[in-house]
Parts: structure tokens; sequence; C-alpha cells
């Protein structure tokens, strides 16, 4: 996703609570209340630090079903949050966001699964409920991108064979060793990425995206 343009602001929230429902709250002295650091706001939606932190380790989980587990920074945490956000809000406007309730069921189950397996140490400090709102939320993004954004990418049949090719060419093959129907879901998977690129540029920049600086960890 293209990097927004930054505007930064205070790394501490110490309003009412009222402002920000929900947020992460430790005791300061005398029994005064301070906010944790925020890490971002995307259009009012606000991102805490450890909201990162905790996608971080459940990327590190590969905590939803399908996907590898993989070392991710606090800033490619952030990244990444954002473009789901993004998506959720894009949804909350058509009125979108629903999918069917067995695959919900199922995908939430391998992703507690996976989670109470994982040896990585914070994943111990992730409740189920967390997990089970990571795996809903990854589960509508990647409906949403397959179901209104991909879905009009199609690779025609010159493609597929100008593909073959120049694969067997630079392989030193025959065309005929090279499996088309493999190549045709290579193609489609790029100009899928591609399309949800273009998507998210478009949706950053009708975007209002506030970023506080993040120490690296």
């Amino acid at each position: 996703m293209r990097q927004p343009r930054l505007a930064f602001f205070a790394g501490c929230i110490l309003f009412a609570v009222s402002l920000f429902p929900g947020g992460a709250e430790a005791a300061g002295p005398e029994g005064t209340l301070l906010y944790e650091s925020t890490a971002a706001i995307v259009n009012g939606e606000v991102i805490f630090l450890s909201d990162l932190e905790r996608e971080a380790c459940l990327k590190a989980c590969g905590a939803f079903p399908g996907d590898e587990a993989v070392g991710v920074s606090l800033p490619e945490a952030r990244d990444g949050l954002i473009a789901d956000i993004l998506v959720r809000q894009e949804e909350e406007k058509l009125a979108l966001g629903t999918v069917d309730n067995a695959v919900l069921q199922e995908t939430v189950a391998g992703a507690l699964d996976i989670v109470r397996a994982c040896p990585t140490p914070c994943a111990r400090e992730i409740s189920d409920g967390q997990v089970r709102a990571y795996a809903v939320r990854k589960l509508l993004v990647r409906e949403f991108l397959r179901n209104r954004v991909s879905v009009f990418v199609d690779v025609s049949e010159e493609e597929v064979e100008r593909e073959i090719q120049r694969r067997a060419s630079r392989m030193g093959k025959s065309p005929g060793e090279i499996p088309g129907d493999a190549v045709r879901k290579e193609l489609l998977d790029e100009k899928s990425a591609r399309e949800n690129r273009n998507w998210f540029d478009r949706a950053t920049s009708k975007s209002k995206i506030l970023l506080s600086p993040l120490e690296e960890k």
C-alpha cells in the first residue's frame, strides 16, 4: 500500500474515557488513568500501539488459516492494519460485511487452534476473543477484495500463450512442458494483486490518515 503523507500528533492520549471507548488504559500515579500510545488514526478510528503488537504476534503465528507465519515490524503491522481498516470502513459504507456462517465458524476455529499451538510467547497474551476478531476481520477483507475488486480481473488465452512461450524460451523447454493452468493462475494472481494495490491507493488518497512515530523493537 502506498505510504500516505505523514501527519504527526501526540503519542499519548490524556483525554477522558469517553473519547475513545474501549481504548487500552493503565493505572497512573495517584489513581489517574493514562491512555496508551496511539499509532494511527484512520478516518477517526484509533489504532493503539498494543493493536500493532498483537497484529505482529498473530502474523508471527500465521494465525489466519492458510497464511504463512511471518515476522513483521511494527510499521509493517500498522500498514497492514490500516489497509484492513480501509476495507472494513468501505464495507460498512456499502452495508456489506457478511460471509457464509459455516465458513466463518471454520475460519475462527482454525485460527484459535493455530494460536493455541503457536510457540511464540506473545501468543499466550492474546485472548480467544481477540483471535476471533482477527480471523473475522481478515476473512471479511479477503472476501471484499475477491468479490468487489479482483472479481473483474481476467486473463485471455493470448496472454497465457505469450507467457508460456516466454517461459519456454527462457527455460529451454518446449511450450507443451509448461502447464497452462498454472500459468493462468499466476497471471490472475498478479493482476489481482495489482488491482488490490490500485484500490488501496485510491482509498488512501480519499482518507484522512494520521500517523505517530514508532520506535522499532
